[in-house]
């Protein structure tokens, strides 16, 4: 080979190492002679549709498709925000809900009582129950003021950059004080911190506690001092009920309780999607995030820079821990789809004709678990759905 082509070579692969964005990696297309049959079938499969596919092995790209290519993930953003807050606070972390006030003297409470939600989604009428008894095990037995829900733990903003208004349909405000799914008979309720409150002032009575005057909700005073206080279920239970279902309210309540963890309360949809950027951006993986379901069509990320993530995670004490919080095989989200897998992946979708599906899947040649990313927008629903089964059981039987 001639010096001249040489050097022209080296240029050509300098050049298309600058064009290749921070992070990125080189999609991997070897020679059709070289390549193995299941690329080539995982190709033909694609073809020109608009779908991004990432597949790693051990860590080490083994195939991509349009794998560097920004794309929406939809509710796979609830898989990021999984890694982000088991990353911060661990699997076992209990988020507390408190009762706050004045210390009972000779069992009365001279004033009013605060009601002081830190996010913990799955707070219903059961929790406040143990919440009741716990106060009047202490001694109280009355208290002069009202049970107030306290309003100001976290804003209570119901959007985020890129959602559209039909997203108002699918989630209900994400407050500090969650009760009962901020749901009731009539639909999404907007003010649960008082019907929180009011539940709490009912057992209490329920417990012969006199309450003097009924329920409120408003902003907590910053001088206030914890009476008694409950704890969730582990985080881990709350991600898998969560990632299961794709409960849209769970993220984004724990999206601001992730904001308020790193930047300082009161917690907000932007100081969580900040931390779930940061997050990526120390495993040098670029993304746009705006909220923590998957709700904003603004949220980009690449399949490889998924696949990466997923890869990264795997040397975490709690990677096993996030593997179980996600649907497998006809569970869930996944319930009807590939049946016959070993397959623990979050799907997405979005109305626009969003579709995404990222996780692991069991590798029948290498006995090993591989990451899997498939990101694509515009096609039809069961277009998509179709075509991301045929990927991964071609991934899970030939890679």
């Amino acid at each position: 080979m001639s010096t001249a082509l040489l050097a022209a070579l080296l240029l050509a692969s300098q050049l298309l190492a600058l064009a290749l964005p921070a992070g990125a990696e080189r999609d991997t297309h070897p020679r059709r002679a070289l390549a193995a049959p299941w690329t080539l079938e995982a190709d033909r499969l694609i073809g020109r549709l608009p779908m991004s596919v990432s597949v790693r092995e051990r860590g080490r790209l083994v195939y991509a498709h349009a794998g560097n290519l920004p794309r929406t993930p939809a509710s796979n953003e609830k898989l990021l925000l999984s890694m982000a807050l088991l990353a911060h606070f661990g699997p076992a972390y209990r988020i507390p809900t408190t009762i706050e006030g004045l210390r009972p003297t000779h069992g009365i409470i001279g004033g009013d009582l605060w009601l002081v939600g830190h996010g913990d989604p799955e707070l219903n009428d059961a929790a406040l129950q143990r919440l009741a008894r716990t106060l009047r095990a202490r001694g109280t037995r009355a208290v002069r003021g009202s049970v107030i829900g306290a309003t100001n733990t976290f804003t209570r903003e119901r959007w985020a950059p890129g959602w559209r208004p039909i997203a108002l349909k699918f989630i209900a405000i994400p407050t500090a004080l969650t009760f009962d799914a901020n749901t009731g008979p009539g639909g999404f309720v907007f003010d649960p911190e008082r019907h929180a409150a009011a539940a709490l002032t009912a057992d209490l009575r329920a417990l012969g506690v006199r309450v003097g005057r009924p329920a409120e909700a408003g902003a907590r005073p910053a001088n206030t001092r914890v009476v008694a206080a409950i704890r969730s279920a582990p985080l881990a239970s709350i991600l898998q009920r969560q990632n299961l279902d794709s409960l849209n309210l769970d993220a984004e309540v724990l999206t601001k309780m992730l904001g308020a963890a790193i930047f300082g309360p009161p917690g907000t949809l932007a100081k969580g999607a900040r931390a779930i950027r940061s997050w990526a951006q120390q495993r040098h993986v670029t993304i746009v995030a705006h909220d923590g379901s998957g709700l904003s069509y603004a949220n980009k990320i690449t399949a490889n820079g998924m696949t990466r993530l997923l890869a990264a995670v795997n040397s975490e004490p709690w990677a096993r821990t996030l593997r179980s919080t996600l649907p497998a095989a006809g569970e869930g989200t996944l319930t009807g789809r590939l049946r016959g897998l070993r397959i623990r992946a979050k799907t997405g979708t979005l109305l626009e004709r969003v579709s995404a599906l990222s996780g692991w899947v069991r590798l029948q040649r290498s006995r090993r678990w591989g990451e899997v990313s498939i990101l694509s927008r515009g096609l039809s629903k069961p277009h998509a759905l179709a075509l991301e089964d045929r990927l991964v059981s071609l991934i899970a039987t030939h890679a």
